[in-house]
This record gives C-alpha cells, sequence and structure tokens, in this order.
C-alpha cells in the first residue's frame, strides 16, 4: 500500500499532466489485456497496478510521440511472465480447496458463452492467447502486437490465425468442419479445374 500511496504523491507532484492523463485513459485496456492473460480479475487488477507504478516510476525513459499503449502493454507482457516465473517456485494448492471454500458462489447465473470463450482462450497456447487477445480484444495492430511481443509481425499473423480456427474448432466443432470442408472443396477445384481458354 506504501507504494501505492508514493506513485500518487509523485503523481501529484508530477510535471508531465499529459503522460499521465495518457496513462489514465489506458488503464481499461490496460485491465482487460491483463484480464486475458491471467485469467483473474483479482491478478488483473494486481497487473494493471504493478504495471501502472512501472510505467510511472520509468516515464523518464519513455520517449513522447511514441506509443505509450504498446509501452504499457509491453511492461504489463513482463510483470505477467516475471509473475509466473515466481509462481513456479512457490508451493500453491493444488486442489484448490483451500481457493473453493474462499470463493463466493454468484448469485446469478453467467453467460454461459462467455465461459466457453473463456476455457476455449485459457485452453490456447500462450502465445496464440497472447496475439488473439491483443489483436482481436485490445485492438491492436499486427505491428503493434508484434513490438509488444518481441516478434515479427508474420509470426503475430501466424499465431492469430491458428488461435482463431483452434478456437472455432473448440467451441463450434460442426463449424469448423464445415469450414474445413469447402476449403478442401476449394482446394481441389483449383487443382481439378481444366484451364478456360480465351481465344
Amino acid at each position: 500500500m506504501s507504494r501505492v500511496l508514493e506513485a500518487r504523491e509523485r503523481m501529484s507532484d508530477a510535471a508531465e499532466p499529459g503522460f499521465k492523463t495518457d496513462l489514465i485513459e489506458l488503464v481499461p485496456a490496460l485491465r482487460a489485456f491483463a484480464r486475458s492473460l491471467s485469467g483473474r480479475p483479482d491478478l488483473a487488477d494486481d497487473l494493471t497496478q504493478e504495471t501502472l507504478l512501472r510505467a510511472w516510476g520509468n516515464r523518464d525513459s519513455f520517449t513522447p510521440g511514441t506509443n505509450l499503449k504498446a509501452w504499457l502493454f509491453t511492461i504489463l507482457r513482463n510483470a505477467f511472465y516475471t509473475s509466473l516465473r515466481k509462481k513456479a517456485r512457490e508451493v500453491e494448492d493444488p486442489d484448490d480447496i483451500n481457493a473453493r471454500n474462499l470463493a463466493v458462489a454468484a448469485s446469478q447465473e453467467e453467460d454461459l458463452g462467455l465461459k466457453d470463450l473463456q476455457k476455449a482462450l485459457k485452453r490456447l497456447p500462450d502465445e496464440q492467447r497472447e496475439a488473439i487477445i491483443l489483436v482481436g480484444a485490445s485492438g491492436c495492430s499486427y505491428e503493434e502486437a508484434a513490438s509488444i511481443c518481441g516478434c515479427a509481425v508474420g509470426t503475430i499473423k501466424s499465431r492469430v490465425s491458428r488461435a482463431r480456427r483452434a478456437l472455432l474448432l473448440d467451441m463450434d466443432p460442426e463449424a469448423a468442419a464445415e469450414a474445413q470442408a469447402m476449403a478442401a472443396d476449394a482446394a481441389a477445384g483449383a487443382g481439378g479445374r481444366p484451364e478456360a481458354e480465351e481465344r
């Protein structure tokens, strides 16, 4: 809590009101990205807070006029992977016995489609989930997503494509089978079709 208070004091004394305003405007996007990475609202809030603290503490290293959103998403992504590495060394509650005892059941029924999507996203490999969330949900361009992930634009496009295919197969196997059959028909038709002569 003292880190938050120190950061607030520094924010109020700061000479960069534009940076502060831009930072505040990006909080919802940061929370959405953090939630998609972590899968848990409480961890998403912690990641977002950590990102804001790191960004504010290192605001002198940000180059004005560059992409603040990409810079913040990179900080958040790095904080997430750092927390995963730390968590790997911790002993957790593997059967979630303690977690279930602490959880409060929802009083209303949640949207099943959203739950299914969340489950399907969790089953994706980390790289694919990250790419589809950045491009599909956070509105990043392929170039921004590539910059955030530290890879080539083509790699991001490939990850997004594979993630979309996997999500379709996971969430709607019938539609995936139809799409696969149509693609096979199109490929067979293109290869087996005699060329029309235009003389």
